[in-house]
């Protein structure tokens, strides 16, 4: 799940930045640390065989496949191909997060257009609340695997508390005709239990009940959203073309950057430092650069960088409870038209109704 950290760098002064990199946890160099082994191992191996193995012809043939390798291998536009695509990822997921749906206005909507702490006000503020939950999860539940293995079928939405008897039986209709995803139907639900209560005058005016309904309708486009991005991917071809790039180029510099006997004069080989020290910077950013795009491409799973989609559930449940059932006598005092005295960190602030 989602690694937080910025609360430590908000309490680390200057130094909290340089603090992170000792984190493992959700860190570079727990996405990268295997292909930079392989990469050593089959570096020093053909190493190895260069300067034990290989008898002098052969080493000579092999020094010049090295210095043709070393020429070429930066005609891949590595940097611009990587860069791109990462970018486009990065886009893809903040629109994610940004698609995701939330109950808090609807129900402070519900509490100011439906008042009331009778039964029907209450009653109709709980159903369409639980309505939009209902929407909310089963959207989850079709694109997250960590919330299907909770909400997996729609009697575990009644275990939970989501729906009720009669409504798992419509739903299991609905199941049997059609293989369509079912989040639209509690988004239907609650309109129509909205349209009601306004018939029964628990909502005073048509335009509380559109403002309302507005409100939900916009989460049922946020939904729809999260399907839409869950069902549609970023072209495989894309990804495979950055993917290929980067482990051929890398695959290249296995040769190209091997260090040749500086005794024969070759261009660039005067110094033999036996570790590849630039290559293994380039490997550490390029692949961390092309596991932020894996890491961010399918944020709907449990690794370290997804979405917390469970924790998002238990969430919108409280603040629904919350929000939908707030008592007129919690309301603060008004302003009186009169300047106040407001009591602001121990000390008496005269503000005057206009500054409101």
């Amino acid at each position: 799940m989602t690694v937080q950290y910025t609360d430590a760098v908000a309490s680390q002064g200057g130094c909290g930045s340089f603090k992170l990199l000792a984190r493992w946890r959700g860190s570079v160099y727990k996405t990268v640390w295997q292909d930079i082994l392989i990469y050593l191992l089959f570096y020093f191996t053909i190493s190895f065989i260069y300067r034990f193995a290989l008898p002098d012809k052969e080493r000579k043939m092999f020094e010049k496949v090295v210095l043709h390798f070393t020429r070429y291998r930066n005609v891949i536009p590595v940097s611009f191909v990587l860069g791109f695509y990462v970018a486009l990822v990065v886009s893809r997921w903040w629109d994610i997060y940004r698609s995701m749906p939330w109950p808090d206005t609807t129900a402070i909507l519900a509490n100011t257009y439906v008042p009331g702490m009778n039964r029907g006000a209450r009653t109709t503020r709980v159903t369409v609340l639980r309505y939009v939950n209902l929407s909310i999860a089963i959207t989850f539940a079709t694109i997250s695997p960590v919330v299907k293995d909770k909400l997996n079928t729609v009697h575990d939405l009644k275990r939970e508390g989501y729906i009720t008897e009669n409504e798992l039986h419509i739903l299991s209709k609905l199941d049997e005709q059609t293989d369509q995803h079912k989040a639209w139907v509690p988004i239907m639900w609650a309109c129509k239990t909205l349209q009601r209560a306004r018939h029964e005058g628990l909502i005073a005016s048509d335009i509380g009940l559109q403002i309302i309904v507005d409100e939900i309708l916009s989460i049922r486009l946020k939904c729809g959203s999260l399907l839409g991005y869950y069902g549609n991917n970023i072209p495989l071809v894309y990804t495979q073309v950055v993917t290929i790039a980067v482990y051929i180029y890398f695959a290249f510099s296995l040769l190209g950057e091997q260090f040749l006997d500086p005794t024969k004069g070759y261009d660039n080989q005067q110094v033999d430092y036996y570790v590849p020290l630039f290559a293994l910077l380039q490997l550490f950013f390029y692949l961390g650069w092309l596991k932020v795009a894996e890491a961010l491409l399918n944020p709907f799973g449990d690794d370290d960088h997804d979405f917390e989609f469970l924790k998002y559930l238990e969430r919108n449940i409280k603040m629904s409870k919350l929000l939908c059932d707030a008592m007129p006598s919690d309301l603060p005092p008004g302003v009186d038209e009169a300047d106040t005295q407001t009591q602001f960190n121990g000390k008496m602030v005269v503000k005057s109704i206009e500054s409101y």
